[in-house]
C-alpha cells in the first residue's frame, strides 16, 4: 500500500500524462454499495483511488470503533477485480501523527449538529476533517460518495463550495437488497430477527413516499407510524428536509424533499433516506 508521499508521487506521474483522478473514500468492509461507487468512479475518470480508513475522529465515546468491521484483504481483492489503480489504506498514526484527538479539525457548522450529529456529537467534524485530508493527499478531480449517507454528502458538498476546493462531488443512489434494505457494512451485525426489524426503515420511507402527495404533515405521520408495529427497531429520528438547506420543511412546503430516518436495531445503528415529491395538503 502506498504511503501519503508515495501516493502523491504516483498520482503526479499519472496527471503529467493528462489523466483525471477520481477518489472513493471508504472505511472498508466493502459491499455492493461501495463497489457501485467504484464502478461510477471508473466511468468518470482515468485513474481511480479508493481509500480505506476507519477514521477514529468520527467515532464518539461508546461508539463501535473497535467493533467496526475490517476486511482489508478481501476488500483489496474486490477492488483489484474492478481495476482500481490505487488502494490507499494508511495507518492511524500516518493520518494523525499528533494523535487522533489533537490537531486541526474542520467544523461542520450547525447542520453538523442535527440528525446524525445530534445522536453522534462531533461525528461530522471528524468526517469532514478526514475527507479534507484525503482531498489534499489525492487532489482528485472527482470524489464519489453514496447517497445513503445523505447528510454526509450534503456536508461534504458544502465544505467543497465553502472552501473553494477544486473537486466535483458525485453522489450515487443507494444500493438495496431485493427486499429494500439499504446496504451497510453494519448489516453484518444483524441476526435474522434483527434483519427483519431493520426493514422498518425502508418501509417507513415507502409509507412517506406514498403519502407525500397529501402534504408534509401526512408524509411525516405515515413515516413515523411505520415504526409502531415493530418493537425491534427503535426510532431515533424521522425528518423531512429541504435538500438545498437540510433544514426541516414547513407545512406549506411544495416540491422535492429529502426524508431522513435513523433507528437502532439490537445494538446496531442504521440510517436511510429517500427523495419525495411533496404535494398540497388535502
Amino acid at each position: 500500500m502506498p504511503t501519503i508521499a508515495e501516493l502523491r508521487r504516483l498520482l503526479a506521474e499519472r496527471r503529467a500524462d493528462g489523466a483525471s483522478v477520481a477518489l472513493v473514500p471508504t472505511m472498508g468492509a466493502l459491499h455492493a454499495g461501495h463497489l457501485a461507487l467504484v464502478r461510477r468512479a471508473r466511468e468518470l475518470a482515468d485513474v481511480v483511488v479508493v481509500s480505506i480508513f476507519v477514521n477514529p475522529r468520527q467515532f464518539g465515546p461508546g461508539e463501535d470503533l473497535d467493533r467496526y468491521p475490517r476486511s482489508l484483504e478481501s476488500d483489496v481483492a474486490a477492488l483489484t477485480e474492478l481495476g482500481v489503480d490505487f488502494v490507499f489504506a494508511p495507518a492511524v498514526d500516518e493520518m494523525y501523527p499528533r494523535g487522533a484527538v489533537d490537531g486541526t479539525t474542520v467544523n461542520a457548522g450547525p447542520i453538523g449538529d442535527r440528525y446524525e450529529g445530534a445522536s453522534r456529537p462531533g461525528h461530522f467534524n471528524g468526517m469532514l476533517t478526514v475527507v479534507a485530508k484525503l482531498f489534499n493527499i489525492a487532489q482528485p478531480d472527482i470524489a464519489v460518495f453514496g447517497q445513503k449517507d445523505a447528510q454526509q454528502v450534503f456536508l461534504v458538498t458544502r465544505m467543497v463550495a465553502d472552501l473553494d476546493a477544486p473537486v466535483e462531488i458525485v453522489a450515487v443512489p443507494t444500493v438495496r437488497e431485493p427486499d429494500g434494505l439499504a446496504l451497510s457494512s453494519r448489516n453484518r451485525f444483524l441476526d435474522d430477527a434483527q434483519r427483519a426489524a431493520a426493514l422498518t426503515l425502508a418501509e417507513s420511507l415507502r409509507a412517506a413516499d406514498a403519502a407525500a402527495a397529501q402534504g408534509a404533515g401526512e408524509l411525516l405521520a405515515e413515516g413515523v407510524a411505520a415504526f409502531g408495529d415493530h418493537d425491534g427497531a427503535s426510532l431515533d429520528y424521522f425528518v423531512v428536509v429541504d435538500p438545498d438547506t437540510l433544514l426541516p420543511i414547513g407545512d406549506d412546503f411544495r416540491g422535492r424533499a429529502l426524508v431522513l430516518v435513523a433507528a437502532v436495531v439490537g445494538t446496531t445503528r442504521l440510517i436511510d433516506n429517500t427523495f419525495v415529491d411533496v404535494g398540497p395538503a388535502r
